[in-house]
């Protein structure tokens, strides 16, 4: 049986790849009336991260494996837009020979000043398309870290993340169960959401960006499984 995985290329390519790793949008500001009824418009950043991570096992390749660990650190921004997708498929295969598909995909967006202009998505799905026996399980987390002030994660924290990544990426080797697989991933997403809680508990505190939004910065994961 072999495995079949998606070629990955450098974290540098990754990042100029990755849609929106980075990427800022922009949208029309608030127009202000200048002499002889000019006008001029401000201009003002929206932050975009979009992740997908996709399987799909076959009769020629039964076992596929993708994940995904992206990071975005959107700083000061009036608004977000996150969508994270796994999908997992199996098609085709035999009860004799059955296939195993996994997807699974991490993202970390890091916001300033935007809890209230927050888009965010988070889905999954697994297809068995005539794959009687088959094995598919697609697994979406979505990690929002949301604060008041100027916020960025540390040397440490995202050398710590990169540990992760690396034991996600070893669930490739992986030949136990679906629901061990699964009880894996949750107990890496534990560990994320604890590292990013303990990065914001020890970031200094600068002023506000914002002072009408003095929120308790938070973690949120979005968690979704199929």
């Amino acid at each position: 049986m072999t495995t079949h995985r998606k070629p990955r290329t450098s974290e540098a390519g990754r990042r100029a790849a990755r849609l929106g790793i980075l990427a800022t949008a922009c949208m029309a500001g608030f127009a202000t009336a200048n002499p002889a009824g000019a006008t001029s418009t401000q201009v003002a950043r929206v932050g975009i991260a979009f992740d997908e991570a996709h399987a799909k096992a076959t009769p020629r390749h039964r076992v596929d494996y993708d994940d995904e660990f992206a990071i975005h650190e959107l700083g000061s921004v009036i608004g977000t837009g996150a969508r994270n997708k796994a999908v997992a498929r199996s098609v085709g295969c035999s009860l004799d020979n059955p296939c195993r598909s996994v997807a699974l995909s991490f993202q970390v967006v890091t916001t300033t000043g935007t809890l209230a202009h927050l888009n965010a998505t988070n889905t999954s799905r697994a297809i068995n398309d005539h794959c009687e026996g088959c094995q598919t399980f697609a697994g979406a987390y979505q990690f929002i870290v949301s604060t008041p002030y100027s916020f960025t994660l540390s040397r440490s924290t995202r050398d710590r993340l990169g540990v992760l990544e690396r034991r996600l990426g070893e669930l490739e080797r992986s030949r136990e169960s679906i629901d061990v697989v699964k009880g894996r991933a949750d107990s890496l997403a534990a560990e994320v959401v604890n590292l990013l809680k303990g990065s914001l508990a020890s970031a200094p505190r600068g002023a506000a960006v914002d002072p009408l939004q003095n929120f308790r910065p938070t973690v949120t994961l979005r968690r979704h499984i199929d």
